[in-house]
């Protein structure tokens, strides 16, 4: 056996040998009392310069912005339509959306947006989204001293040169949309359709933006209610009741279920919604499906009719995207620039999602007569008409414009009272 062993191992070695000659590295096996040598490798040649492999630039780093939302992202109304709005700039600018919802003192008792916001900035964020008036001063605390972040303060007037609580906030930009052209029409809508000549508007708080935007409907319904029905303005019941804040609290607010339910038992078969939720419409579909004859306008979010169409006689509603893309572009591309934006319809499509700030889409209980009268209305205000001129007076009697005085956009924006013809509270008390 020993001798077949070395006869194996000298033949082995003989084809080694040959092997080598022709030129396959050979494997050498070590004596076993010695370890294994480790040979350093033979240098390698760089390539030749033309021979080097390209390099890829790095990717672009994602932008980050953020978002904070007052009330819940889905809520079918204001703040839905401030997220999807951010949907939208996701998919023009491949950038990237984080938000928090439902800031607002209930929900996140403790809190302060300013220090939400600086929880966004932590997870990325390189422009903030406050997204409601009562986050104002947050706002501009947040901005002073965040100078590197961009900000939006949505329907706030900080940056307005003309207005009255202006600033210097270079990384700021107040973007609103001119929604008294939608209350216009939510105004007319009303109007056409009411048999009882009486129109319930359920409404947020008071502040300036919530009158002037419950005033436009006003002159919106009256104008239609006495051009388009023929009827004496007189005889038009116009009616506002605040809940306390921009949707329902418990313990809070007044509840705007039992505040819809109180218009339709008093005889209002229209509810102008000028909160963030649906409950306007809600009741209302089921007072109808009770057997009584109501209508109703919800507001802010394109989609809102879908909680009632059977009773929704069409949506007012806010168009955030093109702005906020504009806004969010600039800011990527380091041309921010602080500035005011209170943008108007795209009169030539004011449905054109790509272009206008705010938008009316009719509902399905609108009548065809009322459809037809409603163009007619849309067409005159694209045309010129504008129902903040004269003589218009405050609610209390005292003269705002005189006859033929258009309105200036510091009157309309501060509308100190509601006006002459509306019924409810002006002022908070």
């Amino acid at each position: 056996m020993r001798k077949s062993l070395l006869t194996v191992f000298a033949a082995l070695t003989v084809l080694s040998l040959i092997l080598s000659a022709c030129g396959t590295p050979a494997t050498e096996v070590p004596e076993p009392t010695e370890a294994p040598a480790t040979e350093a490798p033979e240098p390698t040649e760089p390539p030749a310069a033309t021979e080097a492999p390209a390099t890829e630039p790095p990717a672009e780093e994602q932008f980050v912005f953020g978002m904070l939302l007052v009330g819940p992202y889905n809520d079918h109304g204001w703040s839905q339509a401030h997220y999807e709005a951010g949907l939208y700039v996701e998919e023009k600018l491949g950038a990237k959306m984080i938000y928090l919802d439902k800031v607002n003192p209930a929900d996140r008792p403790g809190t302060t947006p300013d220090q939400l916001a600086e929880e966004l900035v932590s997870q990325g964020a390189k422009l903030v989204i406050f997204n409601s008036d009562d986050m104002k001063d947050a706002s501009t605390t947040f901005a002073k001293a965040h100078p590197e972040i961009n900000v939006i303060m949505a329907s706030g007037d900080q940056v307005w040169p003309d207005g009255k609580a202006y600033e210097a906030i270079p990384n700021m930009v107040n973007i609103m949309g001119r929604m008294e052209y939608g209350k216009m029409m939510a105004g007319c809508a009303a109007a056409l359709s009411t048999k009882t000549g009486q129109i319930g508007y359920l409404g947020p708080l008071i502040n300036d933006e919530t009158r002037r935007l419950a005033a436009s409907a006003y002159l919106g319904a009256k104008y239609c209610w006495t051009e388009y029905a023929g009827k004496d303005a007189a005889d038009l019941k116009f009616k506002v009741t605040w809940i306390g804040f921009w949707f329902n609290i418990p313990g809070f607010t007044s509840d705007p279920t039992q505040v819809a339910n109180d218009f339709i038992n008093t005889g209002y078969d229209v509810i102008i919604s000028g909160i963030d939720t649906t409950e306007g419409l809600t009741e209302a579909k089921k007072a109808s499906e009770a057997g009584k004859e109501v209508f109703a306008v919800p507001y802010d979010f394109i989609g809102s009719c879908e909680e009632g169409a059977s009773v929704c006689l069409g949506v007012p509603y806010f168009n955030w995207g093109p702005a906020y893309l504009e806004t969010i572009t600039a800011a990527k591309e380091g041309t921010f620039e602080s500035n005011f934006q209170w943008n108007g319809p795209d009169w030539s499509d004011i449905n054109n999602l790509e272009t206008t700030a705010v938008g009316f889409v009719k509902g399905d209980a609108l009548s065809p007569e009322a459809s037809a009268q409603m163009d007619e209305f849309i067409a005159a205000l694209a045309g010129g008409l504008n129902l903040w001129t004269g003589p218009i007076n405050l609610q209390d009697g005292t003269a705002y414009l005189a006859d033929g005085e258009v309105g200036t956009d510091q009157q309309i924006w501060y509308l100190p009272q509601l006006l002459e013809g509306m019924e409810g509270q002006s002022v908070p008390q």
